[in-house]
């Protein structure tokens, strides 16, 4: 019997309501507009106000995307959140998010850490989870709080991060190839130390020294983040191309993760395709990891930039260092 395709029936997202500007960020610590544009295309990001946490957001961006779906949270038997701030250590986020969104005690729910590649680690989970008919409809979500995360006085980190969410729902569908027809995930471990936050899990508990030298924050050596990244992101992209006999002109739009937009210039350049097929917010929202890819796929739909027949390229890597893409079509 033919295995069902796995499509999205609705895409949904939420960004907080503070606006932090460039210029305002240079008057926190030392920088300014043009600094952050002519390194990152950063502009401008979002920060979650006071008592908005990673779950708030993230059913925000949830119920978005289940009206889209015309479906309701009862509907839902699958939850994945794909976060690296969640509200706690423990329990899982998504806990949290089904009481807040009434989603029935029978489904599943757990988060999933891979960073800014995990909401495509997510989307691979929540697919092959359906695609076994145990699960009818799951919501899969992205959504991050990394302003809890950064050291607001170190300027090579600081001015790169925002919050928000994204959220789809995905279900099956009797049609053919449509719908996600594949992914390519994997990780660097070696390259741990690129991007983390080296203190606070149970191999080194948070002390008041770790505290006081600001150990719990995110750090990162951009250089060697950058070089990989673009490596990561073009090697993830060509090989599911390559896996479903795709040229990267038939692709009607990639969707990489919002890091930076020298790193979406480089991919555009090595796929030889133009950045006009490139959906690009990273200007208005910064890094947003987890959240980053599904913000981005809610707003190119909601611009009309995909359609029926089109196929969508998914890309991203992360922390870990971890990689992945998916290929979709509508």
């Amino acid at each position: 019997m033919a295995i069902p395709s796995t499509v999205i029936l609705g895409t949904g997202s939420y960004t907080p309501k503070r606006v932090l500007t460039n210029d305002e960020l240079s008057k926190q610590v030392e920088t300014s507009d043009e600094w952050i544009r002519t390194r990152s295309g950063i502009r401008e990001r979002r920060i979650a106000g006071p008592g908005e946490s990673t779950s708030d957001m993230a059913v925000f961006a949830a119920q978005a995307a289940l009206a889209d779906a015309g479906l309701t949270a009862a509907d839902i038997d699958l939850l994945v959140v794909a976060t690296v701030t969640p509200d706690l250590p423990l329990p899982a986020t998504a806990c949290i998010i089904q009481h807040k969104l009434g989603v029935p005690s029978h489904a599943a729910c757990f988060d999933l850490n891979a960073a800014c590649s995990g909401f495509i680690y997510g989307l691979d989970t929540a697919c092959a989870m359906l695609s076994s008919g145990r699960y009818r409809k799951a919501l899969v979500i992205g959504a991050e709080k990394l302003s809890s995360i950064v050291d607001w006085k170190e300027r090579t980190t600081c001015v790169l991060f925002g919050d928000g969410a994204g959220a789809v729902v995905v279900g099956c569908s009797e049609e053919p190839n449509v719908g996600l027809l594949g992914t390519k995930l994997g990780a660097y471990g070696d390259s741990v130390e690129l991007l983390w936050i080296p203190k606070g899990g149970s191999n080194s508990p948070a002390t008041a020294e770790s505290i006081a030298a600001g150990d719990h924050f995110m750090k990162m050596k951009g250089k060697e983040v950058f070089k990989l990244a673009v490596r990561a992101m073009d090697e993830a992209a060509r090989d599911i191309l390559e896996q479903h006999s795709i040229h990267p002109d038939q692709i009607g739009l990639v969707i990489p993760h919002q890091a930076n937009l020298r790193i979406i210039e480089a991919i555009s350049k090595y796929l030889n395709l133009p950045m006009d097929r490139f959906f690009v917010n990273v200007d208005r929202y910064g890094n947003t990891s987890a959240a980053s890819v599904p913000l981005a796929l809610d707003e190119a739909r909601k611009a009309g930039r995909i359609k029926k027949g089109d196929y969508t390229l998914l890309v991203a890597f992360g922390a870990g260092l971890t990689y992945g893409s998916a290929l979709i079509r509508w």
